[in-house]
């Protein structure tokens, strides 16, 4: 009987947000699997009793990755950990955009500020979003019309008081058209796809809670989409060890697809919404548990 652990976080005296979460354990346990969901950061967890650590709701180590980063090197050593602590690393910080544009791979155009840089250059032609390469959930992330240079500056100053380095990147209309495109794969293979509308709107401050997946619905990726997601993915550090990904696309102003983010640490999979994919999910896990 394999040992699974799922990382998640401590929500306090809030209900839980992962609603992956009772479903996986369900039915992991259902397959013959002693799974338990237990937050990363519960120092009376000895993760190393476990066949297989699956990263899965961290969702608060986007403003903890002094504490988060180590602690999935830990793991790592103590037993096997998904995704990978290398792979991990390498996308907490989003200045792997570059990496994958460098590797041909087609991404929204950044440019980066660490703290101490100018915030000049702001685009004054277009609409453009301001947000940090360490973030989750549109933290800290905000919309601004050529208009608010000002306000922009503001916010970028924040952020380097928080010792962040800022990404900015014009404003991809065709998301307002065609959606954000979530394409997850699993075990090394497409698992599902979603589409969800614009999350940053007009006007919305950036430390403003904001609704992470808005009108997500079922979506079936276009030939496209797909090779553009496999691209991607290809391009990652490790790339044949992952057991989950999701790739995030957005119409560029060309009208091809083009890659918003990609999620190899703790990605929401969606599943209340692809039922179906609650099998291929549990077994690409029990699978990873048993090498």
């Amino acid at each position: 009987m394999p040992r699974i652990a799922l990382a998640t976080y401590d929500p306090g005296t809030e209900p839980g947000k992962d609603q992956d979460l009772p479903v996986l354990l369900a039915a992991l346990t259902a397959a013959g699997a002693e799974a338990v969901a237990r937050p990363w950061d519960d120092p009376e967890v000895e993760w190393g009793g476990f066949d297989l650590v699956v990263i899965r709701s961290t969702w608060d180590y986007a403003w903890r990755t002094d504490e988060f980063l180590p602690w999935v090197e830990r793991v790592g050593k103590a037993t096997r950990i998904a995704n990978p602590a290398d792979v991990v690393r390498w996308n907490t910080d989003k200045r792997y955009l570059g990496d994958l544009a460098a590797a041909g791979v087609p991404v929204v155009p950044t440019r980066y500020l660490a703290p101490g840089d100018p915030a000049a250059g702001l685009p004054a032609d277009r609409d453009f979003v301001v947000k940090p390469t360490f973030g989750a959930g549109a933290r800290f992330a905000a919309r601004y019309t050529p208009g608010e240079h000002g306000t922009a500056v503001r916010h970028l100053a924040r952020m380097h008081e928080e010792g962040l380095t800022a990404m900015v990147q014009p404003y991809v209309s065709g998301i307002d058209v065609s959606g954000e495109r979530a394409l997850q794969f699993f075990g090394g293979r497409l698992l599902h796809a979603s589409r969800k509308r614009a999350v940053l709107r007009p006007g919305t401050a950036y430390d403003a809670d904001k609704v992470a997946h808005p009108d997500l619905a079922v979506w079936t990726p276009t030939p496209a989409e797909l090779a553009v997601a496999e691209r991607a993915l290809a391009a990652v550090p490790d790339a044949p060890e992952l057991l989950y990904a999701r790739v995030d696309l957005v119409d560029g102003a060309d009208g091809r697809p083009q890659v918003m983010e990609l999620e190899l640490v703790e990605p929401n999979l969606f599943l209340l919404l692809h039922p179906d994919s609650v099998a291929g999910v549990t077994e690409a896990i029990l699978t990873a548990a048993r090498r």
